[in-house]
């Protein structure tokens, strides 16, 4: 069904089956090539991880699956022709099939992409539209799994690493409101790929403490320590609303924190207990300035959530780019132009040829264009305007890292490195201003007003000749009514196999999860 609204920082959310692993995800989960010709930087605030920790040295498997990462970014990097030349077709293949294989590597990898688009190579398993086989369950056929049981899981894996049990328990809350909401590109397919095999990389630690490195009655500034962001952003959006609860207002800074699920939910635990609440995130650099074409910012959502009478409140979470990598490569899939305005390289070309930049974004060799698109026609300053407002307030209060040193991966090895984010917190007590009930019926009959109004003789909707139009936070409702009335979230293959795979891995889960429902 298509939407009025993307109310979400990746793709819109799915209201009937999830979409395969990989159509939201890649854009958080791919490693960026950083310009090799800007020097690095250094940061006094990112604080020196321990040599000695237990997770701070990667296994010799994971190390393996960089080392095949780094392999396969050469062989692209080196011969940008390469695609046409059988023996380096058939190298990649044999390359992309062992890295597939390697314990550590990501289902949800551009690489996999790029092989499928560029290459030709498609993997049994890695293809989204994969048919299902030897019993693979697939499409409609998909299992559901009920929420709470997904939710206990998740929080099983994340206490065989370490994290304390209440950690544990909002680390897995985060997630699975993630896909209760339909957005599955932030839930239970982030667990593997984004959370613990960063963990069993050294790269994102598990249990470390949340530091208060400056605090007044309505502000704070607080170190996460490299910890899980998924616990770090509860924590941080509390201590914004107990202030606010006190004195009005409440906004925290983070400094040192890693990736914390869908920004939504803090906007959320706000609306919940009677605030207005605003949160950021940075993010690696994938965005370039306007009239530049180096990415320089995050895809940096920038998310407001309001209370309302409706059922439901107006929560408008979605990233200050015109796309993210996964549309392109729904794109690919599909087999359709990127539309122009979308991606610039580095020569100044708006490029449209999806499967070109596929694998020049793997490169740096383009970025993507702030909301508005490339130059200033259609007000592409204003995207970038918003993308480095989010960065600023992110870094510049914290003295924390951007651009290269957020990147993700060491610019010598091509291996993984820690990627210290920074967030930042508002929250806005309505009592303070006027009664909490006063302001959701007034907030609730604009919205009301907002889907009453003139629609479009043709468009997206329920209805066949005529638009539906929505307000922010309603596909989520939606998604949460539909998932709640089938049982819980579809499970599709990919999924199904990174469950398996952290089963057979993590220890003490094989004997509390013999068998999946899917199995």
């Amino acid at each position: 069904m298509s939407r009025k609204f993307c109310i979400c920082t990746t793709d819109p959310p799915s209201f009937t089956d999830p979409p395969p692993l990989g159509v939201g995800t890649i854009a958080a989960t791919t490693s960026f090539i950083p310009n090799p010709t800007r020097p690095p930087k250094t940061s006094a605030a990112l604080r020196l991880v321990d040599p000695s920790s237990p997770s701070s040295a990667p296994s010799a498997t994971m190390t393996a699956a960089a080392d095949l990462r780094a392999d396969l970014l050469k062989l692209i990097g080196e011969n940008p022709g390469g695609h046409t030349d059988p023996a380096i077709r058939s190298s990649f293949a044999s390359k992309l099939a062992a890295y597939a294989e390697a314990d550590g590597s990501d289902p949800n990898d551009v690489v996999f992409a790029i092989g499928k688009s560029v290459f030709g190579v498609e993997l049994n398993g890695s293809s989204p539209k994969k048919k299902a086989k030897n019993g693979d369950k697939g499409g409609d056929d998909l299992p559901i799994v009920d929420f709470d049981y997904m939710k206990q899981f998740m929080k099983e894996v994340f206490l065989t690493y370490g994290v304390s049990p209440d950690r544990a328990e909002t680390c897995s809350e985060v997630l699975i409101e993630s896909d209760k909401r339909g957005i599955d590109s932030h839930g239970l397919g982030r667990l593997k790929p984004i959370y613990c095999d960063r963990m069993d990389n050294g790269i994102l630690f598990p249990e470390k403490p949340i530091d208060v490195v400056s605090e007044s009655d309505a502000t704070a500034l607080v170190d996460g320590n490299l910890g899980l962001g998924l616990y770090i952003g509860p924590h941080c959006m509390q201590m914004a609303i107990d202030k606010a609860k006190k004195h009005g207002v409440g906004f925290v800074v983070c400094r040192n924190s890693t990736h914390y699920g869908i920004a939504g939910y803090y906007a959320t635990m706000a609306t919940d207990q009677g605030c207005i609440g605003l949160t950021g995130t940075n993010a690696r650099p994938s965005i370039a300035p306007t009239f530049g074409v180096e990415p320089m910012m995050g895809t940096n959502p920038l998310t407001w959530g309001i209370p309302s009478s409706d059922p439901f409140p107006f929560v408008i979470d979605c990233a200050t780019s015109v796309n993210q990598r996964g549309k392109i490569e729904k794109y690919a899939r599909e087999g359709v132009e990127t539309p122009r305005g979308a991606v610039i390289d580095n020569e100044g070309i708006e490029r449209t040829d999806t499967e070109g930049i596929l694998r020049d974004m793997v490169l740096g060799k383009c970025a993507l264009t702030p909301l508005g698109g490339a130059g200033d026609k259609m007000g592409g300053y204003k995207g970038y305007g918003w993308a480095a407002t989010v960065e600023l307030l992110c870094t510049a209060l914290g003295s924390g890292p951007w651009g290269e040193d957020i990147c993700g991966v060491d610019r010598a090895t091509g291996k993984p490195k820690p990627m210290p984010l920074g967030h930042f917190f508002l929250a806005i007590d309505i009592e303070k201003i006027c009664p909490v009930d006063t302001f959701k019926k007034n907030t609730g009959e604009f919205l009301k007003a907002l889907r009453a109004s003139r629609k479009a003789p043709t468009g997206p909707g329920r209805q066949v000749s005529c638009a539906l139009i929505w307000t922010a936070g309603e596909p989520e409702n939606d998604a949460r009514v539909a998932r709640t009335a089938q049982g819980g979230m579809k499970v599709n293959v990919p999924l199904q196999k990174n469950m398996q795979a952290l089963r057979d891995k993590r220890p003490g889960l094989k004997e509390k999860y013999p068998k999946f429902p899917f199995e």
